[in-house]
């Protein structure tokens, strides 16, 4: 059963109950795929039909972004909490790694991929990097069979939304790989190149705010928080009015 935010179903999974679901997908025969939804995404899939049905059509539906899990509360919805993309990558890299799997990264800048994985074969001793492209490409088809001759069982798809989303959908099944989880920039950090919130920012989530610090830029996407915290309140009043 999913809890239902704003027409996006989440699975309601702690970030170690998630990367023990997404170990036992690898498992299963079959293509899975994960995605990781923060406000921005679930707003956009309130306006546009093939991306909701991108979202919810995963195995994994993840609450990325803390504002989620207020939206959760402010409609009486159970979510356990917040569960990063990048930290749910983690946890299912140390899984792999015990099990000697496979791992593809794909998206970033030229060189980003490729740094990611020397950090990463460190990091998880075990894990098999077993193939990088960056984000640059304009046809699929060069990549995706890049990837089903590496012999991927995951694949990080880290392109963007709504791009990542559109692309695990449609090529997925085609890479041989057993998952796909899309982690937007997730590739920046595990290369060195972005820094990450404090664990002390991270806790209290307010990790938004510390990238908003280091980067004024993303100002205009984050003052859309409150307009997404204003719909779910919207969709309160408008549940309280049919019951």
């Amino acid at each position: 059963m999913r809890t239902e935010i704003l027409g996006v179903g989440f699975d309601d999974l702690t970030i170690e109950e998630a990367a023990d679901r997404a170990s036992a997908l690898l498992e299963e025969e079959g293509f899975h795929y994960v995605v990781t939804p923060n406000p921005e995404l679930v707003d956009r899939a309130r306006r546009e039909e093939t991306f909701r049905e991108a979202l919810n059509g995963a195995d994994l539906v993840l609450p990325d972004g803390i504002g989620v899990v207020y939206a959760a509360r402010l409609l009486g919805r159970s979510l356990k909490g917040r569960c990063p993309g990048i930290d749910f990558a983690g946890k299912l890299m140390e899984r792999m790694a015990r099990k000697g799997q496979r791992l593809y990264l794909l998206g970033a800048k030229p060189g980003v991929a490729e740094a990611a994985a020397a950090r990463l074969e460190v990091r998880y001793p075990g894990l098999t990097i077993c193939g990088v492209h960056d984000g640059y490409f304009h046809e699929d088809g060069p990549v995706v069979e890049d990837i089903r001759k590496a012999g991927a069982d995951v694949v990080f798809v880290c392109l963007g939304f709504p791009k990542q989303e559109y692309w695990m959908v449609k090529n997925g099944p085609a890479t041989g790989a057993r998952l796909l989880a899309g982690l937007g920039g997730s590739l920046d950090v595990f290369a060195g190149v972005v820094e990450r919130a404090p664990e002390s920012w991270q806790r209290l989530g307010l990790e938004w705010l510390y990238r908003l610090t280091r980067e004024p830029k993303r100002i205009g996407r984050m003052a859309r928080l409150p307009l997404f915290l204003a719909a779910a309140l919207g969709e309160r009043g408008k549940e309280k009015k049919r019951t």
